[in-house]
């Protein structure tokens, strides 16, 4: 890759790399990283391992996530940034951070937060515009497709896609957002970000669900993280299709702005009728218990049915998709406020907020995961008048990285 191919000063690969070694310094890569005691902010996740990070590891409190386009034509160049981003995030999620010459800065005295970095792999990695630039074509896993276009997206092209993801989760914001500004760094010249996303969770004690920005109760009904019959199941890819992928996880990022205004002005009641769980215990409809299953067959006294079949609940519900069940990580997001003409009285011009849910989901195949739950969510469910999903997309994230290897680096092998 030449600096006159992109019109600007080179930069060399020396430096890159010298770039990469001043966030790797005295972080003892040979040494597994995580489960560290101590306070909230000197804890550490594991980086090496099985599975990457950030998929089952118990929520953080802040997100940072992004994804990059490849600008290069050179196989090299990639597998060669993976390595430094690989050693980067493992230096950075137990807490090293370079001199200023090396990093940016912004984190020098920041605790890691129990930082984790993911890594995902888009179709534009294996194929872009009709090409296969670094020869991975026929690697490309069958779950990888790209997402239909559901009922009512209005995805914007700039916050959609991408050949990279990178998503960091800290209990720090800086420290997710450092994380990958540094590996946005090392990308130069290499990849270019194309959109990125922060998100915030609510403080919730260990056995509390988080409220979304409309008040209710979010991820109820998740699969459990610490369920390894579940995971197997419905999160971790096995031993079928790409064997670089064994071990890994697809993960589907949807940014979902939501009329918080119009929602606002709607009765309690028909708020509850929408999610069809009481607002305040989290219960379904007709039950008194947060974790209580759905009695999807409940009727009330007339004949109706006491979770009306409109509802997010039932829509979403495992029995209402023949089983299909993902790992639920969403966070929400709150990027300020727009002037715009509103859609809902009193019809006029104004400011409306633009917050709403960054949703991220994991699952061992989108097709029977994210896909089918969510076509007939995006037909049927009532929520769909307070919602519009505008950007996002399905990342492939490799199996755990072993020390001494790269992230995806058997996908790279011949």
């Amino acid at each position: 890759m030449s600096g006159k191919e992109f019109g600007k000063p080179r930069v060399t690969r020396r430096g890159l790399v010298r770039a990469a070694a001043g966030l790797a310094a005295a972080s003892g890569l040979g040494t597994a990283a995580g489960g560290a005691a101590g306070d909230a902010g000197t804890r550490t996740e594991p980086f090496w391992g099985a599975h990457q990070g950030g998929i089952a590891t118990p929520a953080q409190s802040h997100t940072y996530a992004a994804a990059l386009d490849l600008v290069t034509t050179s196989r090299d160049d990639v597998i060669r940034l993976l390595r430094l981003w690989t050693s980067a995030a493992a230096a950075l999620s137990i807490g090293n951070v370079a001199p200023s010459a090396s990093d940016s800065g912004e984190a020098l005295g920041l605790p890691p937060s129990r930082l984790t970095v993911t890594f995902g792999f888009g179709a534009g990695l294996f194929i872009k515009d009709g090409k296969d630039r670094y020869g991975l074509a026929a690697r490309r896993p069958p779950a990888l497709v790209d997402l239909p276009a559901f009922n009512g997206d209005e995805l914007i092209e700039t916050r959609t896609g991408g050949d990279l993801s990178v998503q960091a989760c800290a209990d720090d914001p800086q420290t997710a957002f450092h994380a990958v500004r540094q590996l946005a760094r090392l990308a130069y010249r290499v990849a270019e970000l194309r959109w990125a996303q922060p998100g915030f969770l609510p403080r919730a004690g260990a056995e509390q669900t988080p409220r979304n920005l409309m008040g209710f109760k979010d991820g109820t009904s998740n699969v459990s993280v610490s369920d390894p019959v579940a995971m197997t199941k419905f999160v971790w890819v096995g031993d079928e299709g790409s064997n670089w992928m064994a071990g890994g996880s697809y993960v589907v990022m949807r940014r979902i702005r939501i009329a918080l205004e119009h929602w606002d002005r709607m009765p309690l009641e028909f708020q509850e009728q929408t999610f069809g769980r009481h607002k305040d215990s989290g219960a379904p409809l007709g039950l008194n218990h947060e974790f209580d299953p759905p009695d999807l067959g409940a009727a009330d006294k007339e004949g109706n049915p006491v979770i009306p079949d409109s509802a997010h609940v039932r829509l979403a519900a495992a029995a209402s998709n023949d089983g299909a069940r993902i790992l639920r990580r969403p966070y929400s997001y709150n990027d300020g406020v727009n002037f715009t003409t509103e859609r809902w009285p009193p019809w006029r011009q104004g400011m409306e907020y633009d917050a709403g849910l960054f949703f991220v989901c994991y699952q061992r195949d989108p097709r029977t995961g994210f896909i089918k739950i969510f076509d007939r969510l995006s037909r049927f469910d009532m929520l769909n008048q307070f919602v519009t999903h505008t950007g996002g997309g399905l990342f492939a994230c490799p199996g755990g990285i072993a020390q001494g290897e790269f992230v995806g680096q058997k996908l790279f092998e011949s």
